[in-house]
């Protein structure tokens, strides 16, 4: 009886010995991970010749202010940035020199209509005198000329004291058009000739983007029918330009050519003195451009990383250029297609991913 429950006990425990050592020899279920996020940017198409210029948001009008006089700046009234209006003070000149010019020269006029006064009433006392034949014709004549030069004495001294006045009133500098202040050269207390500038101001009405070009872009540039530009806080933002103007000669430092990009109907945000991106525009395409990033080299040639419904497959591509925009791509890619721009060292063919749409560019910066 005993025998019999030992070996119900040992039956027992063989089995669930057995049933551990199946169990431990089973592999381990796999775990499923989350997809790994990645960065991706679409291909878009690249015109012919569309390497960028980068240039400044200029006035097409920009004109150096000075006094007409000479002196010593007393006060400046605006600063660089400044927007002004027409009639505006700006700056004054000492007024004292001027004030006392002005004095001089109309104590000459009053002084030059006393002496025409005198002449006057000589010439008219010898005419008398020579019609009763107590004088002679010469005496006449020496009072005739007398009374002539104290005229023309009157009208010169009417003239200074005019003119005197009016280089009183040049000491106020003054605008006579809206503008902005781009530039001071020079401030308060300065002693400064006359014509000499003092402010530069721009006009906003007409905006324009100066860029420079290199010798190896004249013809492109000449020949482009239009140009997209872009400014570096909003690139989203696209613009229409026309060559307005194209310098004959180059820069002796920087060898390159000054162009004026008048934009059309730019917006309201657009200010003076931000920076533009301009691409020469033509209607065919030059290929495809992607992110400088997304192009990797692994001995092989070329290649980029292709996102297509949450896979990654690598994608041999053919590399037309490097600009300062991206890589222009002759063949092996499609306008449209998600291209991988960060991290493609650490991919692999078919690994799942999910897709995240980069930032703007100027974001990327």
């Amino acid at each position: 009886m005993f025998a019999d429950g030992r070996s119900s006990i040992f039956s027992c425990l063989a089995g669930a010995l057995l049933a551990l050592l199946l169990t431990a020899c089973q592999p381990a279920p796999e775990t499923m991970s989350a997809p790994r996020s990645v960065l991706v940017q679409a291909a878009v198409l690249a015109p012919v010749g569309g390497g960028v210029l980068t240039g400044e948001v200029r006035a097409r009008h920009e004109v150096d202010l000075a006094f007409r006089v000479g002196g010593k700046i007393l006060l400046r009234q605006v600063d660089s940035g400044q927007e002004i209006r027409p009639g505006q003070l700006l700056a004054e000149l000492d007024p004292a020199d001027l004030r006392l010019a002005a004095s001089a020269a109309a104590a000459q006029l009053a002084a030059a209509e006393s002496d025409l006064a005198t002449a006057s009433a000589e010439r008219q006392r010898y005419a008398e005198l020579l019609a009763k034949k107590f004088v002679s014709q010469a005496a006449f004549d020496s009072r005739d000329n007398a009374f002539n030069a104290a005229r023309a004495r009157l009208e010169q001294a009417r003239s200074q004291s005019q003119l005197s006045a009016n280089q009183a009133a040049y000491g106020a500098l003054v605008s006579s058009f809206p503008a902005v202040v781009s530039a001071v050269l020079a401030d308060a207390g300065q002693v400064v000739a006359a014509g000499q500038p003092v402010l530069r101001v721009a006009r906003p009405e007409e905006k324009e983007v100066l860029v420079a070009v290199p010798e190896s872009r004249l013809a492109e540039v000449r020949a482009a029918p239009y140009f997209n530009v872009q400014l570096w806080v909003a690139p989203q933002e696209q613009m229409r330009g026309e060559l307005r103007e194209l310098a004959s000669v180059a820069d002796p430092q920087t060898r390159t050519y000054a162009a004026r990009i008048r934009l059309l109907a730019p917006p309201p945000s657009v200010s003076l003195g931000m920076t533009a991106r301009v691409t020469p525009a033509n209607e065919a395409s030059a290929g495809v451009l992607v992110p400088l990033a997304a192009v990797g080299d692994r001995g092989e040639g070329s290649f980029v990383w292709v996102e297509k419904d949450g896979k990654l497959s690598a994608r041999p591509v053919k590399v037309t250029a490097f600009r300062a925009d991206g890589a222009l791509l002759g063949a092996g890619l499609a306008a449209g297609e998600n291209v991988v721009i960060a991290g493609i060292n650490l991919l692999s063919e078919g690994l799942a991913v999910s897709a995240r749409p980069a930032p703007p560019p100027a974001a990327q910066r």
